[in-house]
């Protein structure tokens, strides 16, 4: 899906989505990815909804996002809170959706300012 541009071109912003890929500022994207509104995508060594590990999440913790919003590939699929840890801990909220609910929420608290972390799955 193709989504309307905004005048946030200084931001990372999700430009399009599909169920295999997610375009940054135009620039597609096939394997699990971390982005902030102000720093670049990075990859995120996530091959599987079922490969995440509490490691994943320290490397989000590391970034200090206010709040993660986790696209956890074609579905949603909810977390056990022992790999979220690091981040609760430090009161980032983790919430958890399907990479297109993702995208579209990531927009969204990108364009209000919030330091938002948008991690996504894609299963290789």
């Amino acid at each position: 899906m193709k989504l309307h541009s905004s005048n946030t071109q200084q931001y990372q912003t999700v430009t399009s989505y599909e169920d295999n890929g997610v375009e940054i500022n135009l620039i597609p994207f096939n394997n699990s990815i971390v982005v902030l509104p102000e720093i670049a995508p990075a990859p995120w060594p996530v091959t599987s909804f079922d490969a995440l590990t509490i490691e994943h999440f320290e490397q989000i913790n590391a970034i200090s996002p206010d709040v993660v919003i986790l696209g956890t590939g074609m579905r949603q699929r909810f977390v056990h809170p022992r790999l979220t840890a690091p981040l609760t801990t430090r009161r980032i909220g983790v919430e958890c959706m399907d990479n297109q609910a993702a995208c579209r929420t990531y927009n969204i608290l990108m364009t209000e300012g919030r330091k938002v972390a948008l991690a996504l799955i894609f299963e290789v």
